[in-house]
């Protein structure tokens, strides 16, 4: 079949809208018909190159990462299915995982879904169960998928592994953010920095994943929680989703914290800013008190290994520092979680949306993104 999807033909450039042809699902696949994708700051990593690997790497492990299709924060509905799939039919709604889970590895079997050993496929860009593509361009030219599902396009074929099934009566637009922003940011909060009631948390960087680092925090019932970002309209849109006081700059928030706990500092910390650098670490690390913990969420270029931080105050101070991926959450699990929340009133997914735009318009959402208009953007399709 046909259909249109947004591709990225290499580093710097921008994202060109095409009709391609798609592919039959195959043994274990399913065709989607989308209803939208977020603009996600991980696919603008990709148009920077920092999560471009070394040539001289990714030849040698026989990959391809340009040209391909962009978006992995979507949703939609099912209407084919390839032989052997045998947990979805036409006519299911779906929300996609950005990380496929296989409920059968190490990781997924111990309740660790969002390390599924599927995951080593994500920059692949081609289908799980055979590393081939159904994705083409006109002229033959195969096409890889960001996190091997390309959202940016109004139809898709993923592995069954990448689909998490909801409800009919939720809205696909609102289920679409849940697939990364949403889940990644709120279990930032609630999972990898195991925020508890009373602490005092710090969120630094208050874009689509840091305002649900927010909104999570919140949930969890910190009694003090401070938005940390250079734009104002951020810092205002973060007291709609729990934040209690807000900074534009980390020398603020530091005079802040040590005010507000009388200089014992908050308890967790969480980086979601929009690349991640080595430099930050350790203003951060510094505004949590003993035995905190700081969380990084961003993504960093793929290269930098360079971190400025203070051992001495790491050991002394009894002090964390850990990563996440998709807020260590497990999609199979929270994604339907947090849609019934959503469902019940207890989570806001409606009032993150700031602008949304047509598939041809990608590229206007994606400046708007980094000039920082907008909390979450989305193309939306018109089937």
């Amino acid at each position: 079949m046909e259909t249109r999807a947004a591709i990225l033909d290499g580093v710097g450039q921008e994202w060109k809208v095409e009709t391609i042809t798609l592919d039959p699902p195959k043994a274990g696949e399913v065709l989607l018909e989308l209803v939208g994708s977020g603009l996600c700051h991980s696919d603008e990593h990709m148009v920077t190159g920092d999560m471009v690997m070394d040539p001289d790497t990714a030849s040698a492990l026989g990959l391809e990462q340009f040209p391909f299709i962009g978006g992995h924060e979507g949703a939609g509905r099912v209407v084919e299915v390839g032989p052997g799939v045998t947990t979805l039919e036409v006519g299911d709604h779906v929300v996609l995982g950005f990380i496929p889970s296989c409920g059968r590895c190490p990781s997924c079997s111990t309740g660790k879904q969002n390390l599924c050993d599927m995951g080593a496929f994500l920059l692949a860009g081609r289908q799980v169960s055979d590393m081939t593509a159904r994705h083409h361009r006109h002229d033959g030219t195969d096409l890889g998928i960001m996190c091997c599902i390309g959202t940016f396009g109004e139809h898709t074929v993923v592995n069954e592994a990448s689909c998490i099934k909801i409800e009919k009566d939720i809205p696909l637009d609102k289920a679409a953010l849940v697939g990364c922003g949403v889940t990644t940011g709120w279990g930032s909060a609630t999972y990898a920095a195991d925020v508890k009631a009373g602490e005092t948390v710090v969120i630094v960087g208050c874009g689509g994943v840091g305002m649900n680092a927010v909104q999570g925090a919140a949930m969890a019932g910190a009694a003090h929680v401070i938005a940390v970002d250079p734009v104002e309209f951020k810092r205002e849109q973060a007291q709609v989703f729990g934040a209690t006081h807000s900074a534009a700059t980390m020398e603020e928030a530091t005079a802040l914290v040590m005010e507000l706990t009388w200089g014992q500092m908050a308890n967790k910390a969480i980086i979601t800013v929009g690349e991640g650098e080595g430099a930050l670490i350790a203003p951060t690390m510094g505004i949590i008190g003993k035995g905190g913990r700081v969380v990084h969420t961003s993504i960093s270029p793929i290269n930098d290994t360079e971190v400025t931080m203070s051992l001495f105050d790491l050991t002394l101070m009894q002090k964390e520092l850990v990563g996440s991926i998709f807020g260590s959450a497990n999609p199979r699990h929270d994604i339907p979680r947090l849609l019934k929340m959503y469902r019940e009133g207890n989570l806001k997914l409606d009032e993150l949306v700031t602008n949304t735009y047509d598939l041809a318009d990608i590229n206007t959402g994606y400046q708007a993104m980094r000039n920082g208009d907008n909390i979450r953007g989305m193309v939306m399709y018109n089937h």
